[in-house]
């Protein structure tokens, strides 16, 4: 019997849309549980003690009633949901080069274009906290170095890793496509736009919307 897969998500989370694209690519059927982070629903006890103690989405839900388990952080889902399939290389050096993308989109891409994406465009600069607007600079100047090594990396290849889509891209896309509300130019990086064009040409793309 095929696994049950349910996303608990909100719908506005590029650590969402990573997964919903994977599944999506792997033409996996995926239930959805929204929430409204913005009103604190990741918070309540039921959430807490039934979905995640950390209290953040996603998290996806393998199987349903009393036996299913409950897997957080996206890029853990998307490999649980791709594992055997062509999104992740068969070659050993690949596998690991494909990881080391998704582990710098986690520390140097994501920490800065999601979090400026997050701060100016659903909370607003004047809803920021002092300490929250001192960072603005300098997470804008760490995300333009990330874009900066990506589209070096892109110019003298189509994928990140190998000849095809790989999670690498997946996860890499989830944020960088919607970076432009975070105040980044993603038209000044010729070789990610084209990159971009390429990830939403392939069949059985999904919008993040």
């Amino acid at each position: 019997m095929a696994e049950v897969f349910t996303l608990h998500e909100d719908p506005r989370s590029g650590n969402c849309y990573k997964i919903r694209l994977t599944a999506a690519l792997l033409g996996l059927p995926l239930a959805l549980r929204r929430y409204d982070i913005m009103a604190g629903e990741t918070r309540t006890p039921e959430f807490l003690t039934g979905v995640n103690a950390n209290g953040r989405i996603p998290v996806l839900q393998i199987g349903t009633g009393k036996t299913a388990r409950y897997l957080p952080e996206s890029n853990a889902a998307c490999w649980y949901l791709a594992e055997g399939s062509a999104l992740i290389p068969a070659d050993r050096f690949a596998r690991a080069d494909m990881l080391r993308w998704m582990f710098f989109e986690q520390y140097n891409h994501e920490p800065n274009i999601a979090t400026l994406r997050f701060w100016l465009h659903f909370i607003g600069e004047a809803n920021l906290s002092e300490a929250q607007r001192a960072q603005i600079m300098p997470k804008r100047i760490a995300g333009q170095e990330a874009l900066g090594l990506m589209d070096r990396h892109l110019e003298t290849r189509d994928w990140f890793v190998g000849d095809g889509i790989t999670l690498a891209d997946i996860v890499l896309y989830a944020y960088t496509h919607v970076a432009e509300a975070g105040g980044f130019a993603i038209g000044d990086f010729t070789h990610i736009s084209a990159w971009l064009h390429r990830v939403a040409s392939i069949e059985g793309y999904q919008s993040m919307d």
